[in-house]
């Protein structure tokens, strides 16, 4: 899989290595570069009881700004939270897809922007444009759950939010989207995250979802990221959000190479 990138996304991938300061690239520290994946459930829609306004989008971009992830996969957000975030990011590639209503029209937030969620890769890691989708598998409720990716370029990311109310179904949608993660994962190391609304050893376990070739790493909660056996894991880091919503945000530490 390696051997079919070219030389110039192998040098930009060598341009986003991050080493300690005073520290010496040694063989294997000239040749790994880290990949951050950044897992933020923003409760912005303002119907939840866990909102708490604009504050989150403030914690967010400080804690965007603070670990600089490659990848930020963002749910529960509403479509003008694109731009905050993306400045945060930096020169980064976006792609926000909206949750449906039974009819297909978008889910919106309390201020009438769309609600749904993020995800984003920085430019000298992404690819073509977006793609997204809706799950076959839906529960009862009037939200159908939705999926987006960012495929190609030298990393492929995708970012879901899975039913609420039907852990079975739940189950149902982590295995399409990873599914589909396998088959992007054939030209370039890929990653999932996002709320799941599946735990570790529950019932239905969330690890029954993890297909061969890829690892995942949770926050001892819901959400999750799945990651290729390429992207070697380093640590997973829970991030207090000050109370501005009721997830931590979750890093992901991989490195390539």
């Amino acid at each position: 899989m390696r051997g079919r990138w070219t030389r110039s996304r192998l040098a930009a991938l060598a341009a986003l290595t991050v080493l300690p300061l005073g520290a010496a690239p040694g063989p294997s520290a000239e040749a790994a570069t880290t990949v951050r994946v950044l897992q933020l459930n923003i409760c912005h829609s303002g119907i939840a009881g866990c909102y708490t306004g604009d504050r989150v989008i403030a914690k967010a971009v400080s804690v965007i700004g603070s670990v600089r992830p490659q990848v930020l996969s963002v749910n529960e957000a509403c479509s003008g939270d694109v731009g905050p975030l993306r400045q945060a990011m930096g020169a980064a590639q976006a792609v926000f897809v909206a949750a449906q209503r039974r009819d297909g029209t978008p889910v919106t937030c309390t201020n009438g922007q769309h609600y749904g969620n993020i995800v984003m890769v920085v430019d000298p890691l992404a690819g073509g444009p977006g793609v997204s989708g809706r799950y076959t598998a839906q529960d009862s409720g009037n939200e159908m759950r939705v999926w987006a990716c960012l495929p190609a370029g030298v990393l492929t990311a995708c970012t879901t939010h899975l039913s609420a109310s039907n852990g079975t179904v739940a189950l149902a949608q982590c295995k399409e989207l990873l599914a589909r993660a396998v088959q992007y994962a054939r030209t370039a190391p890929t990653v999932v995250a996002g709320d799941m609304n599946l735990r570790y050893g529950g019932y239905p376990n969330v690890q029954d979802c993890n297909p061969s070739g890829f690892y995942r790493k949770g926050d001892g909660s819901v959400q999750h990221v799945f990651a290729t056996t390429s992207l070697a894991f380093v640590s997973g880091t829970r991030i207090g959000m000050d109370g501005t919503t009721d997830h931590p945000a979750w890093l992901v530490t991989t490195t390539w190479g």
